[in-house]
């Protein structure tokens, strides 16, 4: 048995390295020789090749440029055009972060300019995007994670020491088992514990909002023990796949969170944001402020097709999974070769306005868990035109009578897909030019996607970095205040995107509450509303409910007109999952159907078995599935 950096240090000249340690999978070498230092990358790559393990070589603190002239340097180096906002030193690792808006322009044609700043001071820089419309949340996290950098490298050192012990060791008595905590056979709670010899992973630990009796997934199982999760992946920002995350960390979980950059700002906004509403409802919230913090803080986030070690026998890589911005699909290479897993978490499979569909090429593949949310073969929706077309459609014959629209949305992937659709749709004239109101949490989580666009599509991505951020256009406003709410509510006709998207709390509720008996009045659904939400009551044709008021309790009636326009989910419709699986390279042999209703999943497995001739599994919370 060999240490994996003992290994790497003999390939390496004597002398040269003055101390090596990890940052998670990734092997960090600090040298405190110039030379070395500016021109043994050739050396470096040759044994990445070798090894196959991602290594970085690093200049020590005795190399490095005074703080002060550092940052003077980097300014001159740098072009005015790039607008730097900030520039932080993280010496604890020997690197600069440098946040600008236009990031091209400050890494220079071929990274030019970071190399010359490299040769000249020995920091490594790295370059992120200042978001076109400022984001509290990604600032609040940027800074945080600089704050708690010295933290952050004891951290990931030791987790690089628990990944890579017994790494050369031989493997024996392999298998591999999934148990679903929640999330089968419903829709909400998603989470599942996948379990080998060496490893305790959980992909997903959501909240089901909807539900009063069913709210969490089952943490008090045997097979569940806190102490012995190696890692934890979160495939997306929502609160049913994100919510109890923060909870896990409160109950003394110090291990690794897996995520994409924008799925951790999103959902740390998401978690303070439940915290509110709980407040707002007299219930005391399950974890505080501190606890998302610590998530934060033992988060790692990683791009799309990026593999990484995440224990002795599993290597994760992310898939775009064109759910929500930042969203991924989870393959895991179990075994070094022995099996390979691919949860879809939830996913689309077309493109839309704002991402790219999910992805559908893959190195190995033998078992899948899919999505069955529109999985029933009465769930053939209209196509994304039709649908866009019946939206303005409502939308302008609500405003014609003088009426407000209210469209509940997720603030994560349907608030910005509307907002993309009522900006085109005003511009050209196809509805009228009325104000367009953004309140809840959809403001905050637009600022986020214009933070990283490179999550975005090519035509939405290209228009932010053109400066023509259609994000920001004048069409919006934006919502800040209770008195800034019952102007709108006062006002003259106008569209409202309001959270939460199933009226189970947050602005739309409120909203809701002052709009419902209006029969002038619309509200559009425009995404999933689950079984128990006041959204799914009024799909169904409630014509009364009772709501808090500012006096108290009070009857409110339904006359509104309620509309439902189900082709802009941003989930893979019945055809497109069946698309997704036919397009599977290559086909797994196993598939395992989950987040769906019962009969939606039960109609999925069945005609994935007779399409495509795979075994298939409709499992139960609490059930546990042998995959090797």
């Amino acid at each position: 048995m060999s240490d994996i950096l003992e290994t790497v240090l003999e390939e390496l000249p004597k002398n040269k390295i003055e101390s090596a340690c990890f940052e998670g999978a990734n092997i960090v070498l600090y040298t405190k020789d110039k030379e070395f230092f500016l021109q043994g990358e050739t050396k470096i790559r040759q044994i990445v090749e070798k090894i196959k393990k991602r290594i970085e070589l690093r200049a020590s603190k005795e190399l490095l440029l005074d703080k002060e002239e550092a940052k003077k340097f980097i300014e001159k180096a740098m072009p005015k055009e790039a607008e730097i906002q900030s520039i932080l030193f993280d010496e604890h690792r020997s690197i600069v972060t440098v946040e600008a808006k236009k990031p091209g322009l400050a890494i220079g044609k071929k990274g030019e300019l970071l190399k010359n700043i490299k040769e000249n001071t020995f920091w490594i820089v790295k370059v992120v995007r200042s978001p076109a419309i400022q984001s509290k949340i990604t600032d609040a996290i940027r800074h945080l994670l600089y704050v708690k950098s010295a933290y952050r490298k004891k951290f990931l050192n030791s987790l690089g020491k628990k990944i890579y012990k017994d790494w050369t060791l031989e493997k024996k008595d392999e298998w591999i088992r999934v148990s679903f905590l929640g999330g089968a056979r419903q829709v909400g709670r998603s989470c599942i514990l996948l379990q080998t010899p060496n490893s305790r992973i959980l992909l997903d630990c959501g909240i089901d909002i909807a539900s009063e009796t069913e709210k969490f997934p089952y943490l008090n199982v045997p097979e569940f023990n806190l102490e012995e999760i190696d890692a934890i992946i979160v495939t997306h920002a929502h609160l049913d796949h994100s919510g109890l995350l923060p909870y896990l960390y409160k109950l003394g979980y110090r291990g690794p969170c897996y995520m994409t950059a924008p799925t951790r700002d999103i959902s740390a906004l998401l978690a303070l944001d439940y915290i509110g509403v709980s407040y707002k409802k007299a219930i005391a919230p399950i974890y505080k402020t501190s606890d998302i913090q610590t998530a934060v803080k033992h988060s790692i986030a990683l791009e799309y097709n990026e593999v990484t070690d995440i224990t002795s026998d599993v290597r994760l890589t992310f898939y775009n999974a064109g759910h929500t911005l930042g969203s991924a699909m989870v393959h895991l290479n179990i075994g070094n070769g022995l099996h390979n897993l691919l949860y879809t978490g939830d996913f689309k499979f077309v493109r839309t306005r704002v991402l790219e569909k999910a992805s559908f090429k893959f190195p190995r593949l033998e078992s899948l868990i899919i999505e069955s949310t529109y999985g029933s073969r009465y769930d053939v929706l209209p196509t994304r035109k039709e649908a866009e077309n019946a939206f303005i459609e409502a939308v302008k014959k609500i405003i014609e009578r003088k009426g407000k629209v209210l469209v509940p949305v997720l603030g994560v992937g349907r608030a910005q897909e509307v907002m993309m659709i009522v900006d085109r749709a005003i511009k050209e004239k196809k509805i009228p030019d009325v104000p367009v109101y953004v309140d809840g949490l959809v403001w905050d989580v637009t600022a986020i996607h214009t933070a990283y666009p490179e999550f975005l599509s090519p035509y939405l991505r290209e228009m932010i970095f053109q400066d023509k951020n259609p994000f920001a256009s004048e069409i919006f406003r934006r919502v800040g205040s209770p008195s800034e709410r019952e102007e709108v509510i006062t006002g003259k006709p106008c569209i409202i995107l309001a959270t939460s998207g199933m009226l189970v709390g947050g602005a739309s509720l409120e909203y809701f509450r002052e709009l419902a008996d209006n029969k002038r009045n619309g509200i559009i659904f425009v995404s999933y509303q689950a079984q128990g939400s006041l959204g799914r009551k009024v799909q169904e044709g409630l014509k009364e409910v009772t709501l808090q008021g500012r006096e108290g309790e009070e009857k409110v009636p339904i006359n509104l007109e309620v509309i439902t326009i189900n082709g802009l989910t941003g989930h893979a419709t019945r055809p497109e999952l069946i698309s997704f699986v036919n397009s599977l390279n290559p086909m797994p042999k196993r598939i395992a159907v989950v987040h769906g209703e019962v009969s939606k999943a039960i109609d999925l497995a069945s005609t994935l078995h007779k399409l495509f001739k795979r075994e298939t599994n409709i499992p139960r919370n609490l059930e546990t599935l042998r995959l090797h």
